[in-house]
């Protein structure tokens, strides 16, 4: 499987099949859910790769929302949040702040305070490091048509300690595993 073929399976199978995103079916159904592999493998490049996503963004109206998949960096958590950080730090010093927010996702996302097992930490849990751009005024406007949106985090944490950590560690290592060695 590609990189884009994981994380499509992933929002598939554990993002819209545990409802964690309630606004994401519509938008995967319709195709505006933009997936972009950044191969980068220097922080700079990559950071590129995201500003590049932007302006996509700023320039086709018809994608509503874009992942950029991290294919070749950024394999530690650590390393990860510290480029998410310089990420949203660019967007601001890019003039993108108020317009774009990110939202991130890795193999190994664990809540600030929260035990590494924790299953709540597999709803930022994906099969490869990614940031997801998503447009402000879009964002603003399903959550205030949303019964209850500030509901939608408490309720995925709920979810996934019922489904426990060896479901999403199971759903996660089969999409990882799926199609091995056809990796492009």
């Amino acid at each position: 499987m590609t990189p884009v073929e994981k994380c499509k399976s992933w929002v598939e199978q554990v993002v819209i099949a545990h409802n964690f995103c309630p606004f994401a079916k519509k938008e995967f159904d319709q195709g505006r859910v933009h997936f972009h592999v950044c191969d980068e493998t220097a922080v700079e490049n990559a950071l590129q790769c995201v500003i590049d996503e932007c302006q996509r963004l700023d320039s086709e109206q018809a994608i509503a929302t874009t992942l950029v998949i991290f294919s070749r960096i950024l394999e530690r958590f650590d390393d990860f949040w510290q480029f998410a950080e310089m990420a949203d730090e660019l967007l601001a010093l890019q003039g993108y702040q108020g317009v774009y927010q990110l939202a991130s996702f890795h193999p190994d996302y664990c809540f600030d305070a929260e035990p590494e097992n924790d299953a709540a930490n597999y709803t930022n849990r994906s099969p490869l490091p990614m940031l997801h751009l998503i447009r402000e005024k879009s964002m603003e406007r399903a959550l205030a048509s949303y019964p209850d949106a500030a509901s939608i985090p408490g309720n995925n944490i709920v979810k996934a300690r019922e489904l426990g950590e060896a479901y999403f560690k199971d759903k996660l290592d089969s999409i990882a595993k799926a199609g091995q060695g056809a990796d492009k």
